[in-house]
């Protein structure tokens, strides 16, 4: 009997979502465009309804389109926890891995690590994608995402991987024309970088003074001439000599070792950026997850960063 919904078609209904379009989709299977609309074609036949919006140069999914791949999504993950489980494929690491990171921090430490891990896993298939935020938990289109700062909730697992730093920084050029912040107040006085990203109020620095017994924190309301949503490119801006910036010790430090960057206001805190790797709970038992989980946790754990 030709039933509305087949098993078959889950896994290519899945690839087709993620890959955005039906010539990337056609790619990824290694399948003609045409072989790729043929196939939605019958399925949408068998359903009597539309999965896909298509146009000339888009694709986008129906409400049912929505709903048909969130089950069968749902539906292959359970499929490959069973064989997990079962210990099918638990010794070698295989399949399709789904990373997701922010812009900056995947292109100069994720992105090397992966080329490592591809060597020495080559039966999993890594696919990477970069974003300026990190995706909804409950986005079922990653397995693994490396973020700064534990997520809220516990609806997956978040495994700190290393730790990070915010800093305070500015190059000499700039504090030798503007003079060096003493106080968080001389902040509002001077050109400082701002960020648009993630959660956090834009232009608002929160600092914590490290003497004493009982730390004191303010809030300091930042402005200035410049701001981006790219971190490398407030780090760019910074090292011209254009303000005071924010920024997570990982991408600036090899710049303070090298005297470029200056760290402003030393003696006061900001808030942590520890990296974590989040996965959803269940792909814990996941070889491929587990392997990769762990050997950026050996990477970062060494003395020398990339």
């Amino acid at each position: 009997m030709n039933t509305g919904i087949q098993p078959a078609d889950l896994g290519f209904f899945s690839t087709l979502a993620a890959a955005g379009s039906l010539s990337a989709a056609a790619r990824e299977l290694g399948v003609t465009t045409p072989a790729v609309s043929k196939r939605l074609a019958l399925m949408e036949s068998r359903l009597a309804m539309s999965l896909v919006n298509r146009t000339t140069r888009r694709m986008s999914l129906t409400p049912e389109g929505e709903i048909y791949l969130a089950h069968a999504r749902r539906i292959l993950a359970e499929i490959e926890q069973m064989a997990e489980l079962l210990g099918v494929s638990r010794a070698t690491p295989t399949g399709l891995l789904r990373i997701n990171a922010t812009l900056g921090f995947g292109r100069s430490h994720v992105a090397p690590l992966i080329s490592q891990f591809a060597r020495q896993y080559p039966q999993v298939e890594v696919q990477l994608q970069l974003s300026v935020n990190p995706p909804p938990l409950g986005d079922d289109a990653w397995d693994v995402c490396i973020r700064f700062g534990a997520p809220p909730g516990t609806r997956a697992i978040a495994r700190r991987i290393a730790a990070n730093r915010r800093l305070l920084c500015a190059a000499p050029a700039y504090l030798a024309r503007h003079g060096t912040p003493k106080t968080p107040q001389d902040l509002a006085r001077h050109n400082c970088i701002g960020i648009r990203q993630g959660e956090q109020a834009y232009g608002a620095w929160r600092l914590t003074k490290r003497q004493g017994r009982a730390p004191q924190a303010e809030t300091v309301k930042t402005g200035g001439t410049l701001s981006t949503n790219d971190g490398e490119i407030a780090v760019n801006w910074a090292l011209d000599g254009h303000g005071i910036l924010m920024r997570a010790e990982w991408d600036i430090e090899r710049f303070l070792r090298s005297g470029r960057l200056v760290q402003v206001l030393p003696q006061y805190d900001t808030p942590d950026a520890d990296i974590y790797a989040v996965y959803p709970q269940r792909h814990q038992q996941a070889a491929r997850v587990r392997a990769f989980v762990d050997f950026v946790a050996r990477a970062f754990a060494q003395p020398a960063r990339p």
